[in-house]
């Protein structure tokens, strides 16, 4: 407790201080970490729940990530891409519903090149100029970040996964570099995007230590949001039978990056939902304040698969929206319609 006392007040700790309270069997630790994260996210954010609608428009990747249910060398995926119209439809039902952020996630899918990508940024942003358009698509030259931010899109989420090299490695094929993409974060935040970064939690060969260079890769990069959840395996990958990850360190490290980072957005994501039937709610409570529901026709959302036994794979949106608003407004909190920018970032 002590600890936790001391990173609110000094704004930061050692690192084997930070290792004593990842790795503390305490749960009282957990607790009371979660008690002032909350405390920090209300005194910024209140107690609204931000929404991203979520549009996982091509399961299709060039990349062959070991621990991913739809790298390129799973022959076994039920490959999809939508079409622009179905695109601009998802939209156009998620701003009804009142979405007024969408979340265009992929695979690296070389079908969606840079003049594909425009049209369907510069469709969305025609029908709905209040809203904010958020890019999910993998790693890609500075030249095509900057022609879709020109286009219109306002934030890039891309994980970093391990701030590691070694363990990047491990996670992996030999034609992915750490550096490329450490690379392409920093470019997309020189080029001007709203940036989310992120890891998995307990993913293969993950110690403490390298959780604790995830913090500081965060303390020095500053993102505007931070995406974390624990590692569940995917069937057809070669770490299938690999361990879970922890429930409970996920919801430490959510809040440790919520008083390390007062402002940043920070998601109760759907990996935290699957692994946990609380998941998502145990997440707002140990400090986050984004929800990303999906928006995707539910004809596809049983193709999108990073991982087993993912949830809400078939679910219409408004039954999906219903749902999440109940369970928010349970916990004491509220889903608001809204952009919900990181403060101070918003493009005119």
């Amino acid at each position: 407790m002590e600890l936790v006392d001391k990173l609110i007040q000094k704004g930061d700790l050692s690192d084997e201080e930070f290792a004593s309270i990842l790795d503390s069997s305490d749960p009282g630790i957990g607790e009371y970490l979660s008690k002032k994260a909350v405390a920090v996210r209300e005194a910024h954010y209140g107690r609204d729940v931000y929404l991203r609608g979520l549009i996982e428009f091509t399961n299709y990747c060039k990349n062959n990530c070991k621990y991913c249910g739809i790298r390129g060398g799973n022959p076994s995926a039920e490959r999809y891409r939508l079409s622009e119209e179905e695109i601009l439809s998802c939209a156009d039902q998620g701003y009804d519903l009142g979405f007024r952020t969408f979340v265009l996630q992929g695979g690296e899918d070389p079908y969606f090149t840079d003049e594909r990508m425009i049209s369907i940024i510069r469709g969305i942003k025609a029908g709905h100029p209040d809203c904010a358009i958020t890019l999910s698509v993998g790693e890609r030259s500075r030249e095509s970040y900057e022609r879709m931010f020109e286009a219109g899109a306002d934030r890039y989420l891309l994980r970093h996964e391990t701030a590691d090299k070694a363990h990047y490695e491990k996670l992996h094929p030999s034609d992915m570099s750490f550096e490329n993409r450490m690379k392409c974060l920093r470019e997309l935040k020189d080029i001007g995007y709203q940036v989310g970064c992120g890891m998995m939690i307990g993913s293969p060969y993950q110690k403490t230590e390298h959780l604790i260079k995830d913090i500081r890769f965060l303390q020095e990069f500053r993102p505007e949001m931070v995406g974390i959840g624990p590692f569940i395996p995917h069937h057809d990958t070669e770490y299938a039978g690999h361990n879970l990850g922890s429930v409970e360190l996920t919801l430490r490290m959510l809040s440790i990056i919520r008083l390390l980072l007062p402002d940043v957005l920070l998601p109760a994501t759907t990996s935290l939902g699957t692994a946990d039937a609380m998941g998502r709610e145990k997440g707002l409570m140990a400090g986050a304040n984004v929800i990303m529901p999906n928006l995707s026709p539910a004809g596809v959302r049983g193709k999108y698969l990073l991982y087993d036994n993912k949830i809400c794979t078939g679910d219409e949106a408004a039954e999906c929206i219903r749902c999440l608003e109940n369970r928010v407004e349970k916990v004491g909190y509220q889903i608001v319609v809204s952009r919900g920018d990181h403060p101070g970032k918003r493009r005119s």
